[in-house]
């Protein structure tokens, strides 16, 4: 992955990570772990059903340390089982 968030960022920063994934009370849990594995904290992600209930959007604020941190959080991000977008 080859992105430009060290020419548009400083950090270190605040940055949110919007996971969709298929409807899942796991999601969450799933998500938080991944992001503790990269970026340590004490995280409360925030969750929202879609209209219909099949997905859930699960917002997570953390501090971004660097461009390979974030390139790193959101291919592992992608990579869980049964998310479908990471924004």
């Amino acid at each position: 992955m080859n992105t430009k968030f060290d020419e548009l960022l400083e950090f270190p920063c605040r940055f949110p990570f919007k996971i969709i994934g298929h409807a899942d009370e796991q999601l969450p849990d799933r998500v938080v772990a991944v992001i503790q594995a990269h970026a340590p904290g004490d995280y409360q992600p925030s969750v929202r059903p879609s209209s219909k209930g099949n997905y859930h959007s699960v917002t997570v604020n953390i501090t971004a340390t660097s461009k390979e941190q974030l390139e790193s959080l959101y291919t592992e991000l992608g990579a869980i089982e049964g998310v479908v977008r990471v924004l």
